[in-house]
């Protein structure tokens, strides 16, 4: 039966037919094979999503849109290029600055790559050229899966169950996130002082500097509350996102001044599409998992892989290598739910800090997003930048070897990881 999925799966996948779709067939084919009742698909489906953590990703990708429509970005930006706007790249600084802040409104890669593309990439392009501007607001965007709050650690911890806490994948990225923004902004200066791109700002003096963080101090402050509420236990993730909207909107109306109620509905829209897909992605998913399971391909792969080696270290690199070929082809979303219910279990029987795992795997995954022929990054910043793929990946080469980069470090010193999440007891 599961061979038979998994033949079918990749099938559909080479024809380039949507995820769900596919995963979708590829389940009933598989219980199809396996004689088992049709009726098994849908009471999974409906379990796996019947989750009152997976409402966390529609909510903070729900305030991540009112952040934008109520001009908040603008403000982030001027907050930014206040600060590094006169030196080397100043432009790529204010972008990656404000991906940081981002990140820990919305959670979300994808989004974070929509909002910087459309507020950034036109006036980049003019001190920077299309691709190299392209090439920056990827990067900057996908630190959103990396600084928390992270959808991406959220479904992580939903399909890996009580073997780790999403708190505690929330502290474990802050580190490494902080390092890959510093690494990017330095990679920033570098090719900027080397292709001698002008500078974006004037002398704006001490002055102008207070006035922006002043401006924009209720947005910095966003995420403080809402990660260090679920961080100290005052509320889980999913009452965290709720606050976070709440926050937005307070903010969009009484602060800025700019949301008006005309753009609730869009923003509602915008939101409900996104997690839909994650939502379907997981239901059907869900049914694939259930027939591996049956078919015990989760004891049969833990007996091979300790067959093959007992050393935790060579088992890490394994995966780390799956995980580097299938997110160059799979979306990260369906990635995580059919592989964390298989690969979580056997680290844990390694020895393996569960904490260090989940966000290795995470890691990986999230740097296949901006990897071809299907990095995800990549295709939102085409459609937005209007420019060809290759044109794109000749400037963001460098940003992703340094990912991969900071990826080794985390490897290599596991303390970068666990050293905060620890402190905090998790």
């Amino acid at each position: 039966m599961t061979l038979s999925i998994v033949i079918t799966f990749l099938v559909f996948a080479l024809l380039r037919m949507p995820l769900a779709f596919a995963l979708g067939l590829a389940s009933l084919v598989g219980l199809f094979v396996g004689d088992m009742d049709f009726s098994v698909m849908p009471q999974r489906m409906m379990h796996s999503i019947d989750n009152f953590p997976l409402m966390a990703i529609p909510l903070f990708m729900l305030a991540g849109e009112l952040m934008v429509a109520a001009g908040i970005l603008q403000r982030l930006v001027d907050f930014a290029n206040s600060l590094v706007g006169r030196v080397h790249g100043g432009l790529a600084h204010v972008a990656i600055l404000a991906g940081m802040v981002l990140a820990a409104v919305s959670g979300a890669a994808v989004a974070s790559a929509s909002a910087l593309g459309s507020a950034l990439v036109p006036s980049m392009r003019e001190k920077y050229g299309t691709g190299y501007s392209s090439a920056v607001v990827a990067s900057a965007a996908n630190l959103g899966a990396i600084i928390p709050p992270s959808n991406a650690m959220i479904v992580y911890a939903l399909m890996a169950g009580s073997t780790v806490s999403v708190g505690g994948l929330f502290m474990a990225g802050v580190v490494p996130g902080i390092i890959l923004a510093v690494g990017f902004m330095g990679l920033a200066s570098f090719i900027s002082a080397k292709r001698r791109y002008p500078l974006s700002g004037g002398n704006l003096g001490l002055k102008h500097i207070l006035v922006q963080t002043w401006r924009a101090l209720p947005i910095l402050l966003m995420p403080i509350v809402v990660v260090g509420g679920i961080v100290a236990g005052a509320f889980t993730a999913t009452e965290g996102a709720a606050i976070a909207v709440i926050y937005a909107i307070f903010m969009g109306f009484f602060v800025t001044r700019q949301l008006r109620l005309s753009d609730l509905p869009k923003a509602m829209f915008n939101a409900a599409v996104t997690a839909a897909m994650v939502g379907a992605l997981i239901a059907f998913a869900s049914t694939m998992t259930f027939a591996f399971t049956i078919d015990l391909i989760p004891m049969q792969l833990a007996s091979w892989l300790k067959d093959f080696t007992s050393d935790p270290q060579i088992f890490l690199l394994l995966v780390m290598g799956l995980l580097i070929l299938i997110g160059m082809f799979i979306e990260s979303n369906a990635a995580y739910i059919m592989l964390v219910p298989l690969l979580a279990p056997i680290a844990m029987s390694y020895g393996i800090d569960p904490l260090l795992f989940g966000f290795l795997f995470v890691m990986n995954l999230v740097v296949g997003m901006m990897t071809p022929p299907v990095g995800v990054l990549l295709f939102v910043m085409c459609g937005i930048s209007n420019i060809s793929l290759s044109e794109l990946m000749k400037s963001a080469w460098p940003f992703i070897a340094f990912q991969y980069v900071v990826l080794a470090a985390c490897f290599l010193f596991p303390g970068i990881v666990t050293w905060l999440p620890h402190a905090l007891g998790y």
